[in-house]
């Protein structure tokens, strides 16, 4: 049974993926009180001088079969061989002194409890699904991320000198496999030039009057500021009564976080607070410390049609100069005209946040965007069109130019050169974390129990003689 080095330490470190955490924490709590009543626990393997415990391995199990993950071959074999590749990288960090950055682990436990909040309704109903107060969940996920970040800054310790050259990723290529060279899909890059209307005084003071009514009924006791906000408020935690969760004040907005902060009273609303996202009312429900937990209601005010169509009509005569070639490119249009901040000032060009690049597979673009470029030619610029500010949610007007367009092929050094750099860092970082586990597990006192020593170990070494 082979099992391949990398996959086994990203199935380790890797977070849980979030479909399947809700499943997946219910076995680990369930398991709890169950572990806590075992007296005398069955020791299957010991590292150094921390033993792996059976009902270790059996809660692993779970887990893999709750998040629907594979176990390529015997559970009993493969799950306690990860849980000792854990230990080896956990004891390096006892030794390098790893420090956690424990304002990061507790904001990323605020992110993974809001994500329970918003699938589950509320933080009682979270508690029930458990069966356990919400410290206790809490610091599961506070010490399962501890681990993964530690784990994980002593493998960027190990491949952090990995500094590839053209040649180097060139020979890696050449020595490629024909089936083990990517298929890269349709790609593009494109610039934009955005407008938006401006919102009519009159739509403004109506969103204000009415937040300022839902405040008042709040204030005197006449209605649950939940229950508007689950009638109401355009906000994603509408749902949910507008609750957004604990957060920091970096994780906010500051024009929210600076009247967020400031709110003592439980039974009192806000005053009205703009933002880029609208305009809201807010309710203290809890502060802990450095972090706060709010529920809101957001009211978007919109974008009158005839206002629309006037951005339509500017636009559509920049788009004539620009083909015209009369007194303006479109990189210059983009930086005098377009209200777009992410793109004014580097010549309307969109960057790709998950990858780094100008380049976007359709699916990673807007899809009102998608939708145009998919019939263009690289030259082209489109008609205007109206789409979603994706951060806002309201009406803007939008010209596209198609600057580039790689069609589907199989990957080369020509157009792919980055991509392949990655592989070819990936392929190093394996062997070095393979050969570092190779040398720690022959370096460390290892014991495996009767009973837990007939496998075929994805590394050698495991069964010391005695």
């Amino acid at each position: 049974m082979q099992i391949d080095t990398y996959m086994l330490l990203r199935k380790l470190i890797h977070p849980m993926k979030k479909s399947y955490i809700i499943i997946a924490l219910a076995a680990i709590c369930a398991s709890w009180a169950a572990a806590q009543n075992n007296i005398a626990e069955e020791v299957a393997w010991v590292i150094g001088d921390d033993p792996i415990y059976k009902s270790e391995i059996e809660q692993a199990y779970i887990d893999h079969q709750n998040e629907r993950v594979p176990i390529n071959g015997d559970p009993y074999c493969v799950l306690p061989e990860q849980i000792a590749v854990q230990r080896l990288f956990l004891h390096q960090a006892d030794i390098d002194t790893v420090e956690v950055q424990e304002a990061m682990i507790q904001q990323q436990v605020d992110g993974q409890i809001n994500y329970l909040i918003t699938n589950l309704g509320s933080r009682e109903k979270v508690e029930q699904y458990f069966r356990k107060p919400m410290p206790e969940i809490r610091e599961y996920y506070a010490s399962s991320m501890r681990d993964r970040y530690r784990v994980r800054q002593v493998q960027q310790e190990l491949t952090k000198d990995i500094k590839p050259t053209p040649s180097d990723v060139r020979r890696y290529y050449d020595r490629l496999p024909e089936d083990s060279i990517p298929f890269v899909p349709l790609q593009v890059e494109v610039q934009v030039i955005t407008l938006n209307p401006a919102i009519p005084r009159q739509e403004i003071d109506d969103v204000k009057a009415r937040l300022r009514d839902y405040a008042e009924r709040v204030n005197s006791g006449e209605a649950d500021f939940s229950t508007l906000a689950i009638m109401y408020s355009e906000a994603p935690e509408g749902m949910r009564g507008g609750e957004i969760g604990f957060m920091g004040r970096g994780q906010l907005v500051p024009e929210y976080a600076a009247v967020a902060f400031n709110l003592n009273d439980t039974k009192k609303v806000s005053k009205i607070v703009e933002t880029e996202y609208g305009f809201h009312i807010i309710q203290l429900i809890e502060k802990r410390g450095d972090r706060i937990n709010t529920r809101h209601i957001l009211l978007r005010p919109k974008v009158a049609e005839k206002d629309l169509a006037e951005a339509i009509t500017r636009l559509d005569s920049v788009r004539a100069d620009i083909v015209d070639h009369k007194r303006l490119t479109f990189a210059e249009a983009a930086r005098y005209i377009s209200q777009d901040k992410d793109t004014r000032y580097s010549q309307g060009v969109m960057v790709n946040q998950a990858t780094g690049t100008t380049r976007f597979e359709m699916s990673q673009l807007p899809q009102e965007i998608a939708r145009k470029v998919a019939s263009m030619q690289p030259g082209e610029i489109s008609e205007p069109f109206v789409m979603k500010d994706p951060k806002r949610d309201r009406d803007q007007v939008a010209i596209v130019l198609l600057t580039n367009r790689i069609e589907a092929h199989k990957a080369n050094l020509a157009d792919d050169f980055q991509q392949i750099k990655g592989m070819y860092e990936d392929s190093q970082s394996q062997k070095i974390i393979a050969d570092w586990l190779q040398k720690k597990i022959d370096e460390t006192y290892i014991r495996i129990e009767d009973g837990w020593r007939d496998c075929q170990f994805a590394h050698k070494g495991w069964i010391k003689q005695r």
